[in-house]
């Protein structure tokens, strides 16, 4: 039977009663399961953790002696308990050790997807498919007038470009997975990186990921008009408004983003409302539990074939 109050949000984020822990909390608890290491899914403070170990890498980075007192490292497809429900993560495909979390307790299966995308990329492990009884899926896109296109032929975009790029991203996942891209399918452009993106690159040369050819940003350099691509995270890229002889260019899924209607990069990390029926269609859930969004197209689209609730 499946258990309405299995997850529930309260001051500290989304509680498991049931084991007695919290998944990706937005305050500090006595035990995380964390599914990804971006900053509003794994924040520092925690006492025990149970995350992939790239998460624990990239948390141990951005947080030093402040990530968690204790760190539980599982591989995907590895079992393991947390009070009395069993625990697996499976991989979300979002960036690098991002993990859906499966958890069954009592014969049901709740599965809870953290940020997930279907698109390819080289820079982390691709999506898997489990079946579950209650899909728990974020719903940051879940609209479908909200459809993403191909991040490859956006990216060729910036083979029309001919004068520097100065390219907004996030540093972690996204700003890796353009580099990836601009490597292989804008070749003739040297990538140049902002210093606070050089350690969380650190990291996945320790996991083996090869993510392409950059270097460290060089003022000197930028000056010159080689078709230069300058990655910066959002807040320098925010503070360079009044940059002149680039072009600038913001790498995100949401509109209200993108520097103007004719400058746009549409790459998103995040699955698309098609992605999201696919998603459902995959796994067979009973029942879809959305939250980090709206729920109310998907709960409109399923009308009486699956039951929705909105959990935030």
């Amino acid at each position: 039977m499946i258990l309405e109050d299995f997850l529930y949000f309260d001051s500290n984020g989304l509680y498991c009663k049931y084991g007695n822990f919290y998944v990706d909390p937005v305050k500090p608890v006595q035990t995380a399961v964390i599914s990804h290491a971006h900053a509003d899914h794994a924040i520092p403070g925690n006492n025990e953790v149970y995350c992939t170990e790239a998460t624990s890498l990239f948390m141990k980075q951005r947080y030093g002696k402040n990530a968690a007192k204790f760190f539980n490292l599982a591989g995907y497809g590895k079992p393991f308990m947390a009070g009395g429900v069993q625990i697996t993560f499976i991989p979300a495909g979002h960036i690098l050790g991002s993990a859906q979390i499966l958890m069954e307790y009592e014969g049901v299966r709740y599965l809870y997807t953290g940020d997930y995308k279907l698109q390819a990329d080289a820079t982390c492990e691709p999506l898997e498919w489990v079946k579950t009884d209650v899909l728990i899926t974020e719903s940051t896109f879940a609209n479908p007038a909200v459809l993403h296109p191909d991040p490859v032929e956006e990216i060729k975009k910036l083979n029309d470009v001919k004068i520097n790029i100065l390219l907004g991203a996030y540093g972690l996942g996204k700003s890796q997975r353009l580099i990836n891209l601009i490597t292989h399918y804008a070749p003739q452009k040297t990538i140049m990186i902002h210093h606070s993106i050089m350690p969380l690159n650190a990291v996945y040369q320790k996991m083996g990921i090869d993510i392409g050819k950059y270097q460290l940003y060089s003022r000197k350099l930028m000056k010159e008009q080689k078709e230069y691509v300058y990655i910066v995270p959002p807040f320098t890229f925010e503070s360079y408004y009044r940059a002149v002889g680039v072009k600038r260019l913001f790498a995100s899924g949401w509109k209200n983003l993108q520097v103007n209607q004719n400058d746009t990069l549409f790459i998103s990390d995040h699955a698309d409302w098609n992605d999201i029926l696919q998603t459902v269609e995959k796994t067979e859930p009973k029942q879809v539990w959305t939250l980090h969004g709206d729920g109310n197209y998907l709960r409109k689209h399923f009308g009486n074939r699956i039951f929705v609730k909105i959990l935030n």
